[in-house]
């Protein structure tokens, strides 16, 4: 795509997430970046967006209102709290937005899972929810679980992250992190109950972002969830190359049990940061949905 045409994005949120996606967006054929806000013009995001050559603003959402026409497409890495107050305004202004913080007012997205479905309101104002690291490694296994059995008494999900790789905003936002990951899981997969957990590892050097998934199912196909759960993480590898199974579904007594290993492609923080990979990528893959869907009008 010619970069006139390109979709002009702006990221509002200069700390780890917003940094990684910055230079992820750089990579991008259908996608630019033409702001990149915050509030310090002195923090490492800002000192490294402005050695790229990207506009930058310690204006946040202001830089926007400002200047509406800087940007079709808005991903808000702040915090949940602030997105609210974001989303008022974005919406009136009738933008696209990509929710990075675990608010959950717009459509909550897994891309393998409903990415079509939720980049469908093209030309209007749409908010999409990207849910958090979390969900975005464990919900497309626990739907791929629940396609082989629909009747999931309990999931639960642990993951675990290098401390190094959490941010102000990801540790100020931990309860909406659990109720997020919690509700989309139970959406995704109708597990009649849900369970999140995220352990911030301060250990040096900083551990590899690790995920397990725990199902309890009555008589579980172990076969026939295996390949379901195989095919679904080649799904996902496809736009997070980091994505990978490194223990198959097991039966343990009465529960499934499988974990997901997500290396990061040292974009902004060395590979450990898996966990900004694996939320980043998926963003960026809707991103340029939405972009594709604009330039042919479908």
């Amino acid at each position: 795509m010619n970069s006139l045409n390109k979709l002009k994005i702006a990221i509002i949120g200069s700390g780890n997430i917003g940094t990684d996606l910055l230079i992820k967006s750089m990579r991008s054929d259908f996608i630019t970046c033409t702001l990149f806000a915050g509030r310090n013009l002195n923090s490492l995001g800002m000192k490294r967006a402005n050695t790229l050559g990207i506009p930058i603003s310690d204006r946040g959402i202001g830089a926007i209102i400002e200047n509406p026409e800087i940007c079709d497409l808005v991903f808000d890495c702040t915090s949940a709290q602030a997105h609210i107050e974001h989303w008022e305004v974005l919406k009136k202004m009738g933008k696209a937005v990509i929710d990075m913080t675990p608010a959950k007012l717009g459509s909550l997205c897994v891309p393998a899972i409903n990415a079509i479905e939720c980049a469908k309101v093209v030309g209007a104002a749409i908010n999409i929810n990207m849910i958090t690291c979390g969900g975005q490694v464990s919900i497309p296994i626990a739907y791929a679980i629940s396609q082989v059995h629909p009747q999931i008494e309990y999931i639960e999900v642990a993951s675990s992250i290098a401390s190094r790789s959490a941010g102000p905003a990801t540790r100020h936002n931990l309860d909406e992190y659990v109720e997020t990951t919690e509700a989309a899981l139970q959406k995704f997969s109708g597990a009649k109950k849900t369970k999140a957990i995220l352990i911030l590892n301060p250990a040096l050097p900083p551990i590899d972002m690790q995920t397990t998934i725990y199902a309890k199912i009555i008589n579980p196909d172990i076969k026939k969830i295996r390949k379901s759960v195989e095919a679904m993480a080649k799904k996902i590898g496809q736009y997070v190359p980091g994505y990978q199974l490194t223990v198959w579904p097991t039966i343990d007594a009465d529960r499934i049990i499988t974990t997901i290993k997500v290396l990061g492609a040292g974009d902004y923080l060395p590979q450990y940061a898996g966990n900004l990979d694996i939320i980043n990528c998926a963003a960026i893959s809707m991103a340029e949905l939405i972009a594709k869907s604009r330039s042919t009008g479908s």
